[in-house]
């Protein structure tokens, strides 16, 4: 007789998963994808922050002083990031570009950090961000030699960003729409404003 066995392994994992793991992209960062070449990883929750103001404080205290504060808010995401087990993709001047393989920690880290960078430190004013998480179909492909993300997903999430005022998270209806979304933001008493766009 023949045994199988037709149950998914606990051993194996999925593209999403991997490229969603920040140890894989610290320990692979140099092994990327061959030039052209693409590969569906499902979906994914993307995360899009920007720093509210950023411009005017580069103006207000200096270039070298606002550097240092956007690499504090820099790393205060990378650690709320990391603790939610999502992957930091990139920075693009004050914005982060972040993935989860699923909608509840990514919107439970953006809320940390945004809770965090708002303390009033001594020296320094609170920070606020605008965030924009969207769940949905990516592929991952190589650019600027890095593994990265690309397709409507990403968008829709940066787009959301444009819809922050500041010290607020806009999600997609897709975010939203997860039950364990649903029932963090009703466990905390978070109050959702619907926003046309």
């Amino acid at each position: 007789f023949i045994l199988e066995r037709t149950a998914w392994s606990d051993l194996a994992v999925t593209a999403a998963e991997v490229t969603a793991m920040q140890v894989f992209r610290d320990l692979f960062a140099k092994e990327a994808l061959r030039p052209g070449e693409q590969i569906s990883v499902g979906s994914m929750c993307v995360l899009f922050t920007d720093l509210l103001d950023s411009t005017r404080l580069y103006r207000e205290i200096g270039d070298a002083k606002e550097f240092g504060l956007v690499m504090e808010h820099f790393d205060v995401l990378r650690k709320m990031v990391a603790e939610a087990e999502g992957a930091l993709v990139k920075t693009i001047g004050d914005a982060v570009l972040a993935v989860f393989q699923t909608p509840a920690p990514a919107l439970k880290a953006i809320l940390r950090a945004g809770q965090e960078l708002a303390k009033e430190k001594p020296g320094r004013k609170p920070l606020f961000l605008k965030a924009g998480l969207h769940f949905g179909p990516c592929i991952a492909v190589t650019l600027n030699d890095r593994l990265d993300y690309f397709g409507s997903t990403g968008n829709i999430a940066a787009r959301l960003v444009g819809l922050c005022s500041g010290g607020d998270v806009v999600i997609s209806s897709e975010v939203k729409g997860d039950p364990e979304v649903a029932g963090y933001l009703e466990a905390c008493g978070y109050q959702l404003e619907d926003i046309k766009a």
